[in-house]
């Protein structure tokens, strides 16, 4: 009698370095970008007194570990107190990096989730195909990132006085809900410009203006209120609807909308972090697809 073979179970070792380094190239794809209305770029600071590309560049340094650490623990099952107190760790390295400067704290939280989830999929041998790194956020930790959103709510931070002034969403919503805007609005954006152009560059100034015309950003709301972000988004839909950065003077349209929220002090952090989010998200699953 032929005894029955005795299986293993497979345990996926997921290579979180290298999700890490993803994260930290999605960053510096970011900052490197131009033009950006308002933001610090290597040509200029945008909008900000306070920073330059060498201070983003500081923060990058400090933060080399952190989305490695969160992708390995992503992978162990992780539930949100313990990603949270990695995000404060990560966040006190950066401010002591950086004189005190927020450079990223909002990529930390959405870059670092999406990033746990990225983790969390590869260790289980699963795909990241479609929205599955977004579908894994909301419910493995959907329901403690609604509960840390409504405790936010009270905080003394600009986003939470902007939150409660305007009744917009914060990061902690868009985060418990999958990040739909990145995969329904910023992926399909730079997918398409990619199929047309094959110009990462172009495609991520098109993802970027399409953010700034959908997000309500609290980072404009703080710095201009309801009439800084009411600018910036009729601006980044005007820009869209002559064609974008198919429009052959795009590069000159996009400059006018930076100079224009310069001299308005207008920066468009929320959707940044959410462009840095969108490019990692596209190269994690480019790299699924690979054989």
């Amino acid at each position: 009698m032929t005894r029955p073979v005795l299986r293993q179970p497979v345990v996926f070792a997921p290579d979180t370095a290298g999700i890490g380094r993803d994260a930290i190239r999605a960053l510096y794809a970011e900052l490197a970008l131009h033009p950006k209305p308002g933001l610090v770029s290597p040509l200029d600071s945008g909008s900000h007194d306070d920073m330059d590309m060498g201070t983003f560049m500081r923060s990058l340094f400090s933060l080399r570990g952190y989305f490695r650490d969160i992708a390995a623990a992503g992978a162990g099952g992780a539930d949100f107190p313990v990603l949270r107190a990695l995000g404060l760790d990560a966040e006190r390295r950066m401010l002591a990096a950086t004189g005190g400067i927020n450079t990223h704290r909002g990529a930390l939280f959405s870059l670092g989730l999406l990033a746990a989830a990225a983790g969390a999929l590869k260790h289980e041998g699963q795909s990241l195909a479609g929205a599955a790194l977004g579908q894994a956020v909301r419910e493995r930790w959907g329901r403690a990132l609604v509960e840390a959103g409504h405790a936010a709510r009270h905080g003394d931070s600009h986003g939470a006085r902007a939150i409660r002034r305007y009744h917009v969403r914060g990061a902690r919503e868009e985060a418990s809900e999958g990040f739909p805007l990145v995969f329904t609005t910023a992926l399909p954006a730079l997918d398409g410009v990619l199929a047309r152009t094959g110009c990462l560059e172009r495609a991520m100034v098109q993802a970027l203006f399409t953010l700034m015309s959908v997000l309500p950003d609290t980072n404009l709301l703080h710095r201009g209120g309801a009439a800084g972000l009411d600018f910036v988004r009729d601006g980044a839909r005007c820009f869209l609807e002559a064609g974008g950065i198919l429009a052959p003077d795009w590069r000159e349209r996009a400059l006018a909308l930076h100079r224009a929220c310069v001299a308005r002090r207008l920066s468009p952090g929320g959707s940044a972090d959410l462009l840095a989010a969108t490019w990692f998200v596209h190269h994690q699953r480019r790299g699924a697809e690979r054989p």
